[in-house]
């Protein structure tokens, strides 16, 4: 063996463990290891704290650290998306062109003729139920569908308050013998809940202006006057104004809720002679006249400028629709300055008007149509996305683009036809049709107290076709020893809620003076129920509903009755007799009722007290 002498020998180093550090340091590790599951179960308590009640313990870390366990975020809802506004694009078919009614046009524009036109601003219009934000029934109807003239609910189960009745004078006729009284046809009150702020700048009592549930009810009627009155009371809450012109049509209100009302006379002024007829623009804050029109104007065919229908405001371009009997549309651009703060409103007009004649349309009326029919709306304008859809003296109903100023279609309503036409949006693409009807008027189809029939209608409003009919009814005109005229005078209630599906008709003198209301199914114009009177209606039925749905109708008749009736089965529920002959058409807010009648007194009737009237023993 070999020696060693000379090497190093490597030396084995022993491992020494320390058992002390050892058992530290699992220590340590078991620590962690526990306070990592305590952080685990501390966090699901402190989740669970945020989801029971405030008063719970805080959790683990909560207490550690001495801090509140945030409070969760709530999670936002997504705004709904609006549902799309339907177009509207209509357009003649074979039978409903102007030219098949020989309709001729023309446009005057600052003072002069135009042969064509193209409206600045374009007008528009959507459904009815945006026309207007305020409280009430600021028009004719209501709104552009002309299909509504109640606000609010009815409630049948609270107490009643007795009916206040407010008396109106008369005014001597232009014409003839005799003087206008009361409320005519198609007068109709405005019921109107005003801004706290803007009865702060109107002429009203202080008791009024005072008032903070104040419902105001503005009428024009016969005798020449615009009266304002307290819903609940009948008190007046203000001075009337004395127009000194008779009005038949009900006023408009502007649906931006300025203080500003249009209106016009029905008949020319005792004192202004013949032709003084016009409209009027008036502030409500003062009671002034701004600006009157249509009297005397030379762009007239006929010759008279009365003014039975309702206005409409397009609140877009502040512009004014108004027709009238003389033939002519006019479309005014208001340019309105409103500042309430100084509480003051003035307007600078500029007007755009239409006109048109046709074969039916020349001034002097006879039976057989040889010398034409009239010219002229008495009925109220329906609007609906830039065109105005309206009826006329000469049975013409016409769709006008009120941004042209051209007619688009044109149907035959056969006679003069007074009653507003309605405008409903049906099926799921919201198609829009319109339902009327028409007079028997003396010495046209009606010759002296004879019987002629009556259709009701529904008419395609894109091509103005005649989509379904009822003919079912007959109706008597009374020529002579004074002129009545049967037929449908009253505008259409259209269902809705649980009367969904339904128009409710008034046809007058279908027995004589007799009169019925018929409920009538929109899908094909078939006969629902019928509901008999002893008096003609040319008054208009409003449709009232609860809060559950449920629909009622309050409908009027010449015998002085006003009557609650089901609206389901036409069952007549109670009436009231309000002394004399009712024309005008009843306006409804929540549980009142207010409607004039031609025996010179105007009546706030609530509906509970109408539905549990005890008649008088005879």
């Amino acid at each position: 063996m070999g020696s060693q002498t000379g090497k190093k020998r490597r030396r084995r180093r022993r491992v020494r463990i320390n058992y002390g550090r050892v058992f530290l340091l699992l220590a340590l590790l078991i620590a962690v290891i526990a306070m990592a599951v305590l952080l685990i179960k501390s966090c699901t308590a402190d989740r669970a704290e945020g989801e029971g009640d405030e008063g719970d313990k805080p959790g683990f870390i909560s207490s550690l650290f001495n801090k509140e366990t945030p409070t969760p975020v709530p999670t936002q809802t997504p705004e709904p998306t609006p549902t799309p506004v339907p177009s509207f694009s209509p357009g003649a078919i074979s039978g409903t062109t102007p030219g098949d009614f020989g309709l001729e046009e023309a446009i005057e524009a600052g003072g002069a003729q135009t042969t064509g036109y193209t409206r600045a601003e374009p007008i528009d219009f959507y459904q009815g139920d945006k026309y207007t934000e305020l409280p009430g029934v600021i028009g004719f109807r209501g709104n552009n569908f002309r299909d509504s003239a109640a606000y609010g609910t009815v409630d049948f189960t609270g107490a009643a308050s007795e009916p206040w009745t407010f008396s109106v004078g008369s005014l001597s006729k232009m014409y003839g013998e005799g003087s206008w009284t009361g409320c005519g046809w198609t007068g109709q009150p405005l019921i109107v809940k005003w801004p706290q702020e803007t009865k702060r700048i109107m002429n009203l009592y202080e008791k009024a202006k005072n008032d903070p549930d104040l419902v105001e009810v503005i009428y024009a009627t016969m005798d020449g006057h615009i009266y304002f009155l307290n819903l609940y009371t009948g008190e007046k809450t203000r001075d009337a104004i004395n127009m000194g012109y008779p009005f038949k049509g009900a006023g408009t209100l502007d649906p931006r809720g300025y203080p500003l009302m249009y209106v016009g006379s029905g008949d020319d002024s005792p004192t202004g002679g013949k032709g003084s007829s016009r409209a009027f623009i008036i502030s409500l804050i003062d009671g002034k006249i701004l600006y009157e029109f249509g009297a005397g104007d030379g762009f007239s065919l006929r010759g008279l400028s009365y003014f039975d229908s309702s206005a409409l405001v397009d609140a877009e371009t502040d512009t004014l629709i108004y027709p009238g009997e003389s033939g002519i549309l006019y479309t005014i651009k208001l340019n309105t300055q409103y500042d309430q703060s100084a509480g003051s409103i003035s307007i600078a007009p500029e007007t755009v008007k239409w006109r048109y004649k046709g074969t039916r349309s020349n001034s002097t009326a006879t039976k057989d149509g040889s010398e034409g029919w009239w010219l002229g709306v008495e009925d109220s304008v329906i609007i609906w996305r830039g065109h105005a859809i309206f009826t006329d003296n000469g049975g013409h109903m016409i769709c006008l683009d009120l941004n042209t100023l051209k007619a688009v279609w044109v149907q035959d309503t056969l006679d003069d036809t007074n009653c507003t036409p309605v405008l409903s949006l049906e099926g799921p693409d919201q198609h829009p049709y319109v339902y009327t009807s028409t007079s028997f008027h003396p010495g046209w189809r009606a010759s002296a107290n004879s019987t002629g029939l009556i259709p009701i209608w529904k008419i395609d409003a894109v091509t103005g076709q005649i989509v379904a009919k009822n003919e079912d009814y007959h109706c008597q005109t009374i020529a002579e020893p004074s002129q009545v005229s049967g037929g449908v005078q009253g505008t259409l209630a259209l269902g809705k809620n649980d009367l969904e599906g339904l128009i409710f008709v008034p046809i007058a003198m279908t027995e004589g003076m007799k009169g019925k209301l018929v409920a009538f199914n929109t899908a094909d114009l078939s006969v629902k129920w019928e509901c008999d009177f002893a008096g003609y209606p040319w008054s208009s039925p409003v449709a009232v509903y609860d809060a559950n749905g449920k629909g009622y109708l309050i409908q009027c008749n010449k015998s002085g009755y006003i009557h609650l009736i089901d609206g389901q089965t036409g069952t007549i529920i109670n009436e009231m007799s309000l002394g004399s002959n009712i024309e005008a058409s009843p306006a409804v807010y929540n549980n009142m009722a207010v409607v004039g009648t031609r025996g010179g007194l105007i009546y706030g009737v609530d509906l509970n007290y109408l539905k549990n009237y005890v008649k008088p023993a005879a």
